[in-house]
């Protein structure tokens, strides 16, 4: 990620996520989107509504294909939350796709539940992004929620705590809702540059790309502002530009 960032002058990852179509004609749009953007590009993630109409090693694996030949790496959004034998199946088949990484809950805890997920990961040399706080405004009833803390008997708010597993456990990356600048302010000083932080709900959720990047978030994930724009290719220009120079004053080297 931090490779083709600095290639391409971009920390937005495009969500090709598209309205409900007939397969053959979900694929085409998805692939004229894609050549249209790519150029603004760091990454590009892809969600379940794809999966489910397209298959996996079908018209997704056709998108994944396009993605390497345009030298962007592919997260598969698939907030794997089951348990440890289910969850290491789901990541090895998004990894055998072409994935270079998956999503993931930390609800479901460690033991048997997202170890396997890392164990394959680490094996087959890809990446986990954890789920710390998403972008809708249900997040505060699940991620926002004080718990108590098993090791200290503390009351802690629940997002606080999946900050501290993805460091804990190596994760490559924390999803930290745009909709949420002072979320990411709070978890970023928590990860302290050890984990990246991935923001998506840019534009159509409410998000703001500047104040997301100000306050810590190192990749934006822009779906709907970008593909139901009149024109995708400026609309992707425009939230690049302004992202990679809110990159610049917060003092990244991404020269």
């Amino acid at each position: 990620m931090e490779s083709s960032t600095k290639k391409k002058k971009s920390n937005i990852i495009l969500a090709l996520d598209l309205e409900v179509e007939k397969p053959q004609r979900l694929l085409t749009r998805s692939l004229q989107t894609l050549n249209t953007v790519h150029e603004y590009l760091c990454a590009l993630k892809l969600n379940r509504q794809a999966v489910l109409p397209m298959g996996l090693f079908n018209g997704v694996q056709k998108i994944i294909n396009r993605a390497k030949e345009l030298n962007l790496p592919t997260i598969m959004d698939a907030k794997i939350n089951d348990i440890g034998n289910t969850n290491r199946a789901i990541a090895e088949y998004y990894y055998k796709a072409g994935f270079d990484a998956v999503t993931a809950s930390p609800f479901v805890g460690w033991t048997e539940g997202l170890q396997p997920v890392f164990e394959v990961a680490q094996k087959m040399n890809r990446g986990v992004i954890l789920l710390v706080y998403m972008s809708h405004r249900g997040a505060v009833e699940g991620y926002g929620q004080m718990v108590q803390d098993m090791a200290t008997r503390q009351l802690v708010l629940q997002y606080r705590i999946f900050a501290e597993r993805a460091l804990k456990w190596n994760a490559d990356g924390a999803v930290v809702g745009a909709t949420y600048p002072e979320k990411i302010h709070e978890i970023h000083a928590v990860l302290k540059d050890k984990v990246a932080i991935y923001s998506p709900g840019v534009g159509a959720q409410g998000g703001d790309a500047e104040a997301a990047v100000k306050a810590g978030a190192d990749y934006l994930i822009v779906g709907r502002s970008i593909v139901e724009a009149k024109d995708p290719a400026r609309k992707a220009e425009q939230i690049r530009d302004t992202a990679w120079q809110s990159l610049k004053r917060r003092g990244e080297k991404v020269e």
